[in-house]
């Protein structure tokens, strides 16, 4: 299937540019000149030209989802009693909050070379239902917080071609694991028990990632459409035995000029994940469905809609991203939407 859109959007690719009107020489200066709030690595800089952004993020996630179908929290700790593995035993999760705040800065090194880095701060909150094997308590509410730094990512974007409406650029990025992959909480037990966080509460993937990315974008006098593939690939298992999910996202987009300083934007993104590999041993299955390796991947459809302003050289970007369809491994809780804002300047 990835195969298919991708051979697709070359084709269109094609087809565009020899239909497209010629945008005037400023087309790069507009309020479309980024991708998205939630997207990067789309764009360059010229030699000696810094740039600075800062982005938020706000992810929302409540109820559980076994494929395709919302359960209740009820009947998440149910089906728990007859999963492959057994889980829920202890506790299921109910709802998370998941915010990253993150420092991006860029430095153009040739015409066709900018390289950058990202660093990120993470903070994830999640509220919990007691299950059976608690005992008395078994049926009560808890919540868990985890924050600090995450993995920082360090890359190169090189542009493979340009003319006057399109650029092809490369990524070629990687992340460090910075990111801290395992603390532990008494919350749960009560303040009997010293337990390690579940893997959707760490901060980091405890390995170094491969991060590879394609986008392609065309302009107008109108506006201007783009697409992307970008992938996170962890490289071998961190010291805790497990590796996360390969990633894997393809974008389109279409950002509509209002002004040349104001623009709106709809974008369809694709996202596939597969499940974790190895095991950490302290994360048994039975305790909680979000211990279990083997309910991490799944497939996500998202729509965001958004907007950006380029006021005085400032380019403030917002996007608010909807999940459309998600059929999810085993049982995991669902996406409601998320949220991205950024202010960015370039010096």
């Amino acid at each position: 299937m990835l195969q298919k859109q991708v051979a697709v959007l070359v084709a269109l690719s094609a087809c565009l540019c020899a239909t497209s009107v010629q945008a005037d020489g400023g087309v790069r200066s507009r309020a479309d000149k980024h991708a998205p709030a939630f997207l990067m690595g789309d764009h360059i800089h010229a030699p000696g030209d810094w740039m600075v952004e800062y982005k938020y993020m706000n992810m929302y996630m409540e109820d559980n989802r076994i494929g395709s179908q919302t359960v209740s929290d009820a009947a998440a700790i149910t089906y728990g009693a007859t999963s492959d593995p057994v889980t829920n035993r202890m506790a299921t999760p109910t709802q998370m909050t998941h915010e990253m705040h993150m420092l991006h800065i860029m430095r153009g090194m040739t015409e066709n070379i900018t390289i950058y880095t990202m660093i990120m701060l993470p903070s994830v909150t999640m509220d919990h239902l007691r299950g059976p094997a608690a005992g008395p308590a078994a049926g009560t509410e808890f919540t868990t917080h985890n924050s600090g730094f995450g993995d920082t990512t360090l890359g190169a974007l090189m542009r493979l071609y340009t003319d006057e409406n399109d650029d092809w650029i490369l990524n070629l990025a990687g992340s460090i694991p910075t990111g801290d992959i395992f603390r532990t909480t008494t919350i749960p037990s009560g303040g009997t028990t010293s337990q390690a966080f579940p893997y959707p509460m760490r901060l980091g993937s405890g390995t170094f990632n491969a991060r590879p990315g394609l986008t392609w974008k065309h302009y107008w006098e109108f506006g201007s459409f783009g697409t992307q593939l970008q992938t996170d690939l962890p490289i071998g298992r961190n010291y805790r035995n497990y590796s996360v999910s390969d990633e894997f996202r393809l974008n389109h987009w279409y950002s509509h000029l209002i002004t040349d300083h104001l623009s709106t934007s709809l974008r369809v993104e694709n996202l596939w994940r597969n499940n974790y590999g190895g095991e950490d041993p302290m994360t048994p299955d039975m305790g909680i469905s979000t211990n279990v390796e083997s309910f991490r991947g799944g497939y996500w459809l998202n729509l965001g809609i958004g907007g950006a302003a380029l006021i005085n050289g400032h380019l403030l970007n917002v996007e608010f991203v909807p999940t459309l369809y998600q059929d999810l491994d085993g049982i995991q809780l669902e996406t409601d939407w998320s949220m991205v804002a950024s202010w960015s300047k370039s010096y």
